[in-house]
């Protein structure tokens, strides 16, 4: 069974549709029947899951509703334009400040048929937001959902160019946050430059650390760790740092009679540097 995961809205999460004969590719708009009543979505990508799968997914297939029909440009033409949803953010936000609410409006998002309106927010903790849905169904007459989302999502929804000179990733390709910690940047040796510099424009770690971190845990193993003792050329001393990249350590060697000491870099073939 060929499964389609649609989003209806850019920082909205992705649900699964039965694609059933429909010949439909990545990026096109559906119409689909929701718990909520009928959305108009994007495709975002596929999923196939065969006949012969364990009893457990199975089970989950079997309530996936199908797809009804590829949207076309008469379904796009009736969502509302740009101006409307300004509208509708302005109203709110004035509603938002009238109640001293602890939330930043991002964005909103019509239902296809018309029954509702989400608008979504970011805050720090949680919001009582009861009143200010009263006077949002009172102005627009319809079902209201407020949506708190992650700075991350926010990211995505409004875009930008990353250090590296490229468009966001959350833009462009990721379509799943993943937990990005700091040990990755640790493993990656970046700690140094400060928070700043390896934080994306949504304040939190950079995705892009979680690309390479499993490479670097690979080539940071072939390193004997900081504290080892080791022999460099006949002599005893202690590895104090690791540069991955370069797949050197520098050494601390005991000191001579003299009661110097040296610090020497050298690589996994004991090679000095």
């Amino acid at each position: 069974m060929l499964i389609a995961q649609i989003q209806f809205a850019p920082w909205d999460k992705v649900y699964n549709f039965s694609v059933g004969e429909l010949e439909l590719k990545i990026g096109d708009y559906v119409i689909v029947e929701t718990e909520l009543g009928k959305e108009l979505g994007k495709i975002i990508t596929f999923l196939e899951v065969e006949d012969n799968q364990a009893a457990e997914p199975q089970e989950v297939v079997k309530e996936i509703k199908p797809i009804i029909r590829q949207a076309d440009y008469n379904d796009v033409a009736k969502l509302p334009d740009h101006n409307k949803k300004e509208e509708a953010l302005e109203f709110c936000q004035e509603k938002v400040a009238k109640h001293d609410l602890p939330m930043k409006l991002v964005d909103v998002h019509f239902s296809f048929d018309g029954s509702r309106i989400n608008f979504a927010f970011i805050a720090d903790g949680r919001v009582d937001f009861r009143e200010l849905v009263k006077d949002l169904a009172a102005h627009f007459n319809v079902n209201i959902r407020l949506t708190q989302i992650g700075t991350r999502d926010e990211a995505r929804l409004t875009g930008d160019c990353g250090p590296c000179g490229r468009g966001l990733c959350c833009q462009g390709f990721i379509k799943e946050f993943s937990s990005v910690t700091s040990e990755m940047a640790e493993a990656q040796q970046v700690v140094h430059r400060g928070s700043e510099r390896i934080s994306g424009m949504c304040g939190r770690l950079m995705c892009c650390l979680a690309f390479e971190y499993e490479g670097y845990k690979e080539m940071a193993g072939k390193l004997p760790p900081v504290g080892t003792r080791v022999n460099v050329d006949g002599s005893r001393g202690e590895v104090i740092g690791q540069h991955i990249l370069k797949q050197t350590v520098d050494v601390r060697l005991d000191p001579d009679k003299d009661g110097g000491q040296v610090i020497i870099e050298v690589d996994i073939n004991r090679r000095q540097k």
